[in-house]
């Protein structure tokens, strides 16, 4: 198969304590710059793979169904982190999560990886331009010379409070617009967990990072330079707000709450997390488990938020194929973690459950009149290097992590990867096609406690059988694996 080249739109962005500025793309050099395809990177915040291109039917998504029907679908991804800041930053910089290093939300490539060479800045050092829109490092500010332009809803506008663009925007990216909810949300800081408000598509952050996107490609139609251009959609991110039609696209009385609403059997305490994300909105309770009623709302908010954004996917490609961009932009969709909903009796994600780590992915290719699916076994690490062999660049000189998915992409039978490595709090993953293998480590080193799930006989993980006298040599070979291949990322030196 023709090797093709990705490209990537970038950003700028004053330091955070001056006055910010959105910049300008730079007009194209004056010396010839080859054009190599574009790449535009839809990137998702808390999207599970609960789509019926993956197999389900509760939740309506017919534009990026179709996305999937003309692209290489991975039914078994993983996210290395399963929380947005950590997880954005083992992508981009294509390296894997450790003890000490993307942690949770707070995370800060600038700080904790600043001589590594993002994929972003990768593509803007080989010609491209490059575009960050919307959330794409969890951070407005962080590693802003990655890019040519940066670009949030809000942040650049101007201010009676005289908040830099960051602290502007994390005042206002809750977005409700309901007035009740707005006046909560000045006084407390918070608000409720979802809001169903009947206003346009683009009155929300996201429908707002729409038009951004979309007038991007106007303007990149005409450019010279190749582009990464970036939609980092908020939704379906808590809280779940979506216009009233993308509501009333589901009958509340066939939404259901998961069937293993309960611990797994022999689950260790630690595994099952307190979703304190959520406790943190005004229509949540503080402590114990959520009403039917309340857990059925947030279902079907979450579904609501889901439609809502493929509703604005399809406008993004009915753009680019309108523009005849299509023809040659690479199109990458892919989740920053999965999401649990009352699975467990969990809410939200950063835990070592499936319904977390595993994400939706597809990769189109400008040559694809037909997709498919793929079981390849892989983690979000591997977009960097995948992005490099498609664009014929050179890797950057340290190592990357992650291995290239063009051999998958090119032969979709292949099996990918015989393991993965995944880390949440204290939760150090083994991931195969067959297991699921989990050690929770303190910080003196220690294995407290243990999980095997067995996804031949048990994908949705709800009996942990690693003290199983059958399961006895499988614990102990992916175990030997975590504390030799991995024993730096355990205990870094």
């Amino acid at each position: 198969m023709k090797k093709l080249i990705l490209s990537a739109l970038a950003f700028n962005l004053l330091a955070c304590s001056e006055p910010a500025l959105q910049t300008e793309i730079s007009p194209p050099a004056t010396e010839l710059v080859s054009k190599k395809p574009n790449v535009l990177l839809l990137y998702m915040d808390d999207l599970r793979p609960q789509l019926n291109s993956y197999g389900h039917e509760q939740i309506i998504s017919p534009n990026i169904d179709a996305l999937a029907s003309r692209s290489v679908q991975f039914t078994q991804a993983y996210s290395n982190v399963s929380v947005c800041g950590a997880s954005r930053a083992s992508m981009l910089t294509g390296m894997l999560p450790t003890k000490t290093r993307f942690i949770d939300y707070n995370t800060r490539v600038d700080v904790e990886t600043p001589k590594q060479v993002t994929l972003p800045r990768l593509l803007k050092d080989n010609g491209y331009t490059t575009i960050s829109n919307g959330k794409i490092y969890h951070h407005l500010d962080d590693r802003t010379s990655d890019w040519d332009e940066v670009w949030r809803p809000y942040a650049f506008d101007k201010n009676e409070q005289g908040l830099s663009p960051l602290n502007y925007w994390q005042s206002l990216w809750k977005d409700y617009q309901l007035a009740e909810n707005i006046e909560l949300y000045k006084t407390t800081g918070t608000g409720p967990a979802y809001e169903n408000a009947d206003v346009s598509d683009n009155t929300y952050i996201d429908g707002m990072l729409t038009d951004k996107v979309i007038e991007d490609l106007k303007r990149l139609k005409t450019s010279d330079k190749p582009f990464l251009l970036t939609a980092g959609f908020i939704a379906p991110h808590l809280p779940f707000n979506a216009p009233t039609k993308y509501w009333d696209m589901y009958k509340r009385e066939e939404i259901k709450q998961p069937y293993n609403n309960y611990v797994p059997k022999n689950a260790p305490k630690v595994s099952i997390s307190q979703w304190g994300e959520m406790r943190a909105y005004t229509d949540i309770p503080k402590q114990g488990g959520v009403t039917d009623e309340t857990a059925i709302s947030l279902i079907h908010g979450y579904y609501a938020t889901v439609s809502y954004v493929d509703a604005l996917i399809g406008q993004i490609m009915t753009t680019l194929t309108e523009l005849e961009l299509d023809k040659n932009t690479i199109v990458i969709l892919v989740s920053d973690h999965g999401y649990n909903l009352q699975e467990h009796t969990q809410w939200a994600k950063y835990t070592t459950y499936r319904t977390s780590t595993r994400v939706p992915l597809m990769i189109h290719l400008p040559t694809m009149a037909q997709g498919s699916k793929t079981n390849a076994l892989v983690d979000l690490i591997d977009v960097y290097p995948t992005v490099v062999e498609l664009l014929d660049l050179e890797l950057p000189k340290h190592e990357l992590a992650g291995e290239s998915l063009v051999p998958v992409l090119n032969d979709p039978s292949l099996d990918g990867k015989e393991h993965v490595f995944l880390k949440n709090g204290k939760g150090y993953t083994i991931q195969t096609q067959e297991y699921s293998y989990t050690e929770f480590i303190n910080d003196n080193n220690k294995t407290f406690a243990r999980m095997l799930y067995d996804h031949r006989t048990d994908g949705d993980e709800n009996i942990n059988v690693v003290d199983e006298a059958d399961y006895a040599d499988v614990v102990t070979q992916l175990s030997t694996l975590l504390h030799t291949q991995y024993a730096n990322n355990i205990n870094p030196e």
